[in-house]
């Protein structure tokens, strides 16, 4: 996701300094004309913006914090806008010990198709100055009519995770439905035409499940592994929050158990195999 989003930048004009744990992601970057820094803590001393955009909250923690981090080189004045998908707690503890610090969350929606495409959904938590102010960044990277300012800071990263638990909710229910109508009989695409035309209709149904059903495409440029990620932590913020989640938590179980029969690599649509698995048919159009 990284990768297209700062391509985009770098061709909308502005000058980048890079950071990653793999130089090599960054060649590109660098052939273009950024400039490679040895550590965050680098990278935040040469710019006026930080953007971070990394897998886990632990990655964000690591990164902002230490010797080597973030904050070790960013002025108290500065902005950091982390675009991950993660939780409020990281970057509250930034606020809490940086109040001059201007900090936004902004994760995204689009996969990697619209981080290369610069057609990014973005939601973005913080204070409404620093969104406007920040316009033209969002604009390079995202779609500019699904650039969204949903509230106070961590309404970004809620707003992520309960959009991705839709979705995968999405595919699990569809995955069951369109197993248990084919292992009835049923023609595959006269079932999915059925549902499209009916009040069950979906954009997953309609849209996302085609790469399934059309090319056998399970979407591995988003690894399951970070999938499960962001559904533990959709279930833990349900926790914290005290609303139950049975739903949200089966699914988080049933995509456990992809990973644990396809591995961590395998593509985020994987728990489809297991339905295909149970009727002993590849759901194919």
């Amino acid at each position: 996701m990284g990768a297209g989003m700062t391509r985009n930048l770098q061709k909308a004009g502005f000058t980048l300094v890079v950071n990653d744990i793999r130089r090599e992601q960054a060649a590109e970057l660098i052939h273009g004309g950024a400039r490679w820094a040895d550590t965050p803590a680098e990278v935040a001393a040469d710019s006026d913006l930080v953007i971070t955009m990394l897998p886990t909250p632990r990655h964000v923690s690591e990164v902002m914090n230490g010797k080597a981090g973030v904050l070790a080189g960013i002025v108290p004045s500065g902005t950091w806008i982390d675009m991950s998908t993660s939780v409020p707690d990281v970057a509250d503890e930034v606020r809490k010990s940086n109040p001059g610090l201007h900090v936004l969350d902004a994760p995204v929606s689009g996969m990697s198709t619209g981080a290369a495409n610069g057609t990014l959904q973005i939601f973005i938590g913080g204070d409404a100055d620093d969104v406007t102010r920040l316009a033209p960044v969002f604009e390079a990277m995202g779609d500019r009519e699904r650039i969204l300012h949903v509230g106070a800071h961590g309404a970004g990263y809620t707003v992520k995770l309960m959009l991705n638990q839709l979705w995968f909710s999405h595919l699990v229910a569809t995955a069951e439905v369109l197993a248990i109508g084919v292992k009835a009989g049923v023609d595959l695409g006269v079932l999915r035409n059925a549902l499209v035309n009916s009040p069950a209709r979906s954009n997953f149904v309609e849209h996302d499940v085609l790469s399934v059903l059309d090319h056998g495409d399970y979407d591995e440029g988003f690894a399951i592994a970070l999938a499960c990620k962001d559904l533990g932590l959709s279930v833990d913020l349900a926790g914290s929050v005290g609303v139950p989640a049975e739903l949200s938590a089966l699914v988080e179980q049933i995509f456990r158990r992809a990973r644990a029969a396809y591995g961590d690599k395998a593509g985020e649509m994987t728990p489809m195999k297991l339905y295909e698995r149970l009727i002993g048919v590849d759901l194919r159009l």
